[in-house]
């Protein structure tokens, strides 16, 4: 008896490691996906490690793609409509840090579906008789 409460004790504990872990990679990418919608405010630093100096700095709305190793890409929305483009060559003597400023209103349970409709090719349906 004492076996099987301690199994079923070990498969909860594990049940709710398990949502808290999904949980926190919902509401991860949801604030991800607002920082990238520019409503999160962030800091970008890029730090040259040799001197402990900081390069470049932007503070805002700001979208970060880190998908290329050799270059950070940043967009800040510098007034509503208006976006800028910023790159940053990192070599193995730079380091940057993302820093969110003010936190984001995120919902673990939202999500949204977006068809742009310009991406919607228009067909005709004929019927033939």
């Amino acid at each position: 008896m004492k076996k099987v409460k301690g199994f079923l004790l070990v498969v909860a504990v594990a049940l709710v490691l398990t949502g808290c872990s999904r949980q926190a990679a919902k509401v991860s990418h949801n604030v991800s996906q607002e920082a990238d919608n520019f409503n999160v405010v962030r800091r970008v630093a890029v730090i040259n490690t040799l001197s402990s100096k900081v390069e470049f700095e932007v503070i805002g709305n700001i979208s970060v793609n880190t998908s290329n190793a050799s270059k950070l890409e940043i967009i800040v929305e510098a007034e509503k409509g208006v976006y800028k483009k910023h790159l940053i060559n990192m070599t193995q003597f730079n380091m940057y840090v993302v820093e969110d400023l003010e936190g984001a209103d995120v919902n673990n349970f939202k999500y949204e579906v977006n068809y742009m409709p310009e991406s919607i090719v228009p067909f005709t349906i004929t019927n033939k008789d």
